[in-house]
């Protein structure tokens, strides 16, 4: 048979322990007419009676008892299949989530996380690595369990979660000699920026952002990361235009300030994205909640 319904073989099991047919189609919750089609069609797949009425009921012929275990292991291993669920206990395991994220992440997002799990998976260790091209893929082969960020390239075959939405800020040194308590938008554009290269954070909103307006900032300096932006403006007269949380986490830690920008910036929002086939995985679903938990802003 080019399909073999499973069902069939949980019939010859019932005829086989009731010796009847009706007593079979009452087991299995079944009408007698179904019962009796199944048993013409595994006559027919095997090419034998496989039971025969007899005084004493439905009796098997020898090709019937010589599949019997067979048959019973099959059924058995299908039960078996059916009654097992995954399950994943974070406080018992041991296991290293990989989760791509950006530089911002690290800073505001994975102090928090850590915390976390120290008190509800204490075992449990996190690999966090860089956003970057290769992360679909990675999200894909199962590499990368979780991705954090603004990842507004990922294709089909990826879910994604809004976490928070982020606005822009301007960042610069706290004793600023020119710069007090408002940026005007003759600072702006006098004052050196300080431009990032980061991926996964919605920079590139900001250049895009400005060059539609036809504002062009004087760039006097281009680093790859958010990692020492805040040093750098705090001993400079530099401006760095920054998402706000990461702002506000650096003020916190360096001698600095946060100002809005003289220029409407859009917004942009920072998402957890998983990629289908681990959309089930009970660890991974874990994970999410846990971040979900941690970070959505139900605001």
């Amino acid at each position: 048979m080019a399909r073999f319904d499973m069902e069939l073989l949980a019939v010859f099991e019932e005829i086989y322990s009731s010796g009847s047919i009706t007593r079979a189609a009452e087991n299995l919750g079944m009408a007698q007419p179904t019962a009796s089609i199944a048993l013409s069609r595994l006559r027919r797949h095997f090419g034998d009676p496989l039971f025969v009425r007899t005084p004493r009921g439905m009796e098997p012929t020898p090709h019937a008892l010589e599949i019997l275990e067979d048959v019973r292991a099959a059924t058995a291993a299908l039960h078996s299949a059916l009654r097992h669920k995954k399950e994943f206990a974070p406080e018992h395991s041991e296991r290293e989530f990989k989760i791509c994220m950006t530089d911002i992440s690290e800073i505001v997002l994975l102090p928090t996380l850590l915390n976390h799990l120290k008190q509800v998976a204490p075992a449990i260790r996190i690999d966090a690595t860089t956003i970057s091209p290769d992360t679909p893929m990675q999200l894909a082969s199962g590499e990368v369990d979780l991705a954090v960020g603004f990842m507004p390239h990922l294709e089909a075959g990826f879910y994604q979660q809004k976490l928070f939405d982020q606005n822009f800020v301007c960042l610069l040194a706290a004793d600023h000699p020119r710069i007090a308590g408002t940026m005007t938008r003759k600072a702006f554009l006098n004052e050196g920026h300080v431009l990032i290269k980061s991926s996964g954070t919605g920079h590139s909103i900001v250049e895009k952002s400005l060059n539609a307006k036809g504002i062009a900032r004087r760039i006097v300096l281009r680093v790859p990361s958010f990692l020492g932006v805040a040093r750098i403006v705090a001993q400079t007269e530099c401006i760095a235009t920054v998402p706000q949380r990461f702002g506000s986490a650096m003020v916190q830690q360096e001698n600095v300030k946060m100002l809005p920008p003289p220029v409407r910036l859009p917004d942009f929002s920072v998402k957890q994205h998983w990629h289908e086939r681990f959309h089930a995985d009970p660890a991974n679903q874990w994970l999410r909640k846990m971040v979900a938990q941690l970070f959505l802003d139900r605001a």
